[in-house]
């Protein structure tokens, strides 16, 4: 498998931030994330939002979007704004993520590909080609629901 990891946050109606998404489902086993996005209450979450202007200008030319939580997990790519899809890497690893949207994005679906920062584009169009879907079904299933916050 070349997806090993999978998290689905969403946008609570009680969350007084407009950028923060809370983590719902898991695999819960990529500490990068089991660590970055968890606060002193035990809530998993993360911000998605634009480009924060302290961000380095090569990164602010190729991404408009970001994942951060204190500081930056990911830059979020979106090559073709007519598909629900965008990819990035996780900060300070080897690893690429791929992300799933809702249309009214109030859900995103992180998948981790462990060790594939290098391939993050080609597997961006795996994912918009539906090549990965039955991996991503796969990690869907193995979610667990995590407790509301």
């Amino acid at each position: 498998m070349i997806l090993t990891d999978y998290y689905k946050a969403e946008k609570l109606p009680e969350s007084k931030s407009k950028l923060r998404y809370d983590v719902t489902f898991s695999t819960g086993n990529y500490e990068p994330f089991e660590t970055i996005m968890r606060n002193k209450k035990d809530e998993q979450f993360f911000y998605y939002g634009d480009v924060p202007s302290k961000f380095n200008s090569h990164v602010k030319r190729q991404a408009e979007k970001c994942i951060t939580r204190g500081k930056n997990i990911s830059s979020v790519y979106v090559p073709d704004i007519t598909l629900p899809y965008a990819y990035g890497d996780v900060n300070n690893t080897l690893d690429a993520i791929l992300i799933v949207f809702n249309a009214d994005y109030t859900t995103i679906e992180i998948f981790v590909a462990r060790g594939q920062k290098n391939n993050k584009i080609s597997l961006y169009h795996l994912l918009s080609d539906s090549e990965l879907q039955s991996e991503i079904e796969l990690l869907r299933k193995n979610a667990n629901e995590l407790p509301k916050q």
